[in-house]
């Protein structure tokens, strides 16, 4: 018998020696890019960094952020000629690399993400280094959604029904519904098309190529007794082959979407490389008149004649809010931050879809000839000469796939109405297992240490599998953010509080209970589908497949799905917790705007992206009706197709 020692040293080696190919690989298809794929590098459409000595003394409006909302922003109110606007961006450009879908998690962890960890706690991320959870988030024109998976989820209506019941009005889905569909362009021909929108800057899209296992999880829900559907349609509860923000099979982000169309728009400068430091508020009318920036090394102010908008995403605009003196008054005074406006909502009500990673079944798929499309990602025959060659010369295979999710059902466990369509559980099916990349993306991602690794992917390293995600669509825990200083370069301190509340750890048990019936199916016994059975360190005291042991799972492998939301709360000025109205204006502030997934009173019941791009849209539109007369908005066709 090895010893888990020995186990260790050799796993955590043979993964140290598998980056030099694997880096040697994502080198060379880099240079290949560069010049087989114009389509990609795009060179003709990129955005163009503006100058620091070239920037304004002022502008109209001050977008902090230029990520899922602040690209969606910056292009709206550029439709309004006479408006001048700057787009204040603390990342670069999108890298070549971010383009392809099936390198999603090898994004993570790179220059273009913040490399947020959660706080050490000894309950929950127990199978990470230090105890501490990865949270990317992009630091990237395009924000995170150059960082994320691509999934086009919108939500449940009663989940905007619910914002608008919780004291904001102008929120319901009725009333949003129009903002999803005036940025969409759908691609897919299977929806129900009275709920989508066909022309608009975001393209949808199915990925490419899909492994053979999707099928048999399709087959699989329905054997189960559940629909295939569109679940951004009028029903959610069913299984879905997973819907994209992808644009000609490649990544489709929000900085491609909506600032390359539009990027010779005069009145539009773009900064890049520009940390915000903060905000500045005359203390004496509350009211916001510019920025503090730095780029390149200097810093610089810049005013607003109009609005500051802060779109810096759920953990920074807070944190921004903090540093300009808006926020928990006591909080800021011990950081030597003297508080122009007492907000204790600033950075609490932080939720986040936590999920339950880790849980692999084995498959025992049929010989495929060289022509047939494999049953499941497994690194050494998916990162090929082939592979490469389908990618670079005739634009298809794995590489446009996304194996982290290729189907997606959404059902609703014991804890959910039964007679209502409001499902609590999301799960994400995916065509590879933590064993068939051997580390070298899903061990990363996640932060894993090499014991764990070792002692529950070493033995079945390479074998075809597949996983089940299950995630908490609504978590009833709350978590907070924290200033770790007034310096603006030191990160936000993140306390997401996982299962602080009993419920949610139970809803993901029946969750994975879930995953492990659908394996039990006569469609995916075809395969011998069977849960790995090596248990997790730490949790080998329970019963495999016990409600004890995949508590215990889910405090080990807790999986982040990269949806920070929540931290300054939309809701009334009577609501003491609440930051911006319903019209997104900070309460107590003149001319400042919150406008991300940070301003949502609860998370939607899906993935944040799609949301947080209606909000923007929405938010647009509420600027205009603020600042223009009736009958002032006028089209310029010419102007706006740019």
């Amino acid at each position: 018998m090895v010893s888990n020692s020995l186990m260790k040293l050799f796993s955590s080696t043979r993964i140290i020696l598998s980056y030099a190919p694997g880096l040697g690989f994502i080198m060379m298809l880099h240079t290949a890019i560069l010049t087989l794929r114009p389509d990609i590098t795009d060179i003709e459409n990129r955005v163009e960094d503006i100058k620091l000595n070239e920037i304004y003394t002022s502008y109209d409006f001050i977008i902090v952020g230029g990520g899922s909302a602040g690209a969606v922003l910056a292009n709206r109110l550029t439709e309004i000629p006479e408006w001048r606007v700057l787009l204040l961006e603390a990342g670069g450009d999108e890298t070549l690399l971010t383009d392809i879908p099936i390198l999603f998690p090898f994004i993570q962890l790179t220059p273009v993400d913040w490399q947020f960890k959660t706080q050490p706690t000894d309950t929950s991320c127990q199978a990470m280094d230090e105890y501490r959870c990865n949270w990317p988030r992009g630091k990237v024109l395009g924000g995170s959604s150059v960082l994320n998976a691509m999934l086009y989820i919108r939500g449940n209506r009663r989940d905007y029904d619910r914002w608008a019941r919780a004291g904001n009005p102008g929120w319901s889905y009725e009333e949003v519904l129009p903002y999803f569909k005036k940025s969409e362009d759908m691609k897919i021909d299977e929806v129900e098309k009275e709920y989508h929108g066909f022309g608009g800057y975001l393209s949808v899209e199915y990925f490419r190529f899909y492994s053979r296992v999707s099928e048999f999880f399709l087959n699989a829900g329905k054997e189960m007794g559940y629909d295939v559907r569109d679940v951004n349609g009028y029903k959610q509860t069913g299984f879905i082959l997973s819907h994209a923000t992808l644009k000609d099979g490649l990544r489709c982000s929000t900085a491609k979407a909506f600032l390359r169309p539009i990027r010779e728009r005069p009145n539009l400068h773009i900064s890049m490389h520009s940390l915000v430091e903060k905000v500045i508020i005359d203390e004496n009318t509350k009211q916001a008149k510019g920025v503090i920036f730095t780029k390149n090394g200097i810093t610089r102010q810049v005013f607003a004649e109009r609005e500051v908008i802060l779109s810096a995403g759920a953990l920074q605009s807070p944190q921004v809010l903090m540093l300009s003196g808006v926020g928990p008054a006591e909080h800021l005074i011990n950081h030597g931050i003297n508080p122009i406006w007492d907000a204790p909502g600033v950075g609490e009500n932080l939720q986040d879809h936590v999920a339950m990673g880790g849980i692999t079944f084995l498959i025992d798929p049929p010989e495929l000839d060289e022509f047939d499309r494999p049953y499941s990602f497994v690194l050494p025959k998916s990162f090929t000469m082939k592979t490469i060659k389908e990618f670079l010369l005739e634009k298809k295979g794995i590489m446009y796939g996304l194996p982290a999710c290729e189907v997606m059902a959404f059902i609703k466990t014991k804890y959910a109405n039964q007679s209502d369509d409001w499902p609590d559980i999301q799960m994400f099916l995916q065509a590879y297992g933590d064993n068939t990349d051997g580390g070298l993306f899903s061990k990363r991602a996640a932060s894993l240490t090499d014991e764990f690794y070792a002692s529950v992917y070493e033995p079945i390293l390479y074998k075809d599998a597949y996983q089940i995600m299950p995630l908490l669509l609504r978590p009833k825990s709350r978590g907070f953010l924290k200033l770790a200083s007034s310096d603006p370069k030191d990160a936000i301190l993140v306390y997401p509080n996982y299962f602080s509340h009993p419920q949610d750890i139970q809803i993901l048990i029946e969750g994975a209970k879930f995953a492990y019936e659908l394996s039990k199916t006569q469609i995916m016994q075809q395969l011998n589908a069977r849960i790995n059975e090596l248990k997790i360190p730490g949790c080998k005291e329970f019963e495999l497949l016990s409600d004890e042991y995949w508590r215990c799972h889910a405090r080990h492998y807790t999986q982040t799905i990269y949806h920070p939301s929540g931290t300054c709360k939309m809701g009334h000025s009577n609501d003491p917790t609440a930051v911006v109205d319903n019209r997104l204006n900070v309460h107590g502030i003149h001319n400042l705007r919150v406008v991300d997934a940070s301003i949502m009173p609860y998370i939607p019941s899906g993935n944040t992206n799609a949301p947080t791009i209606m909000i923007a849209e929405k938010a647009a539109d509420m600027i205009k009706e603020d600042w223009l007369a009736p009958g002032d908005i006028v089209y310029d066709n010419n102007y706006l197709n740019k």
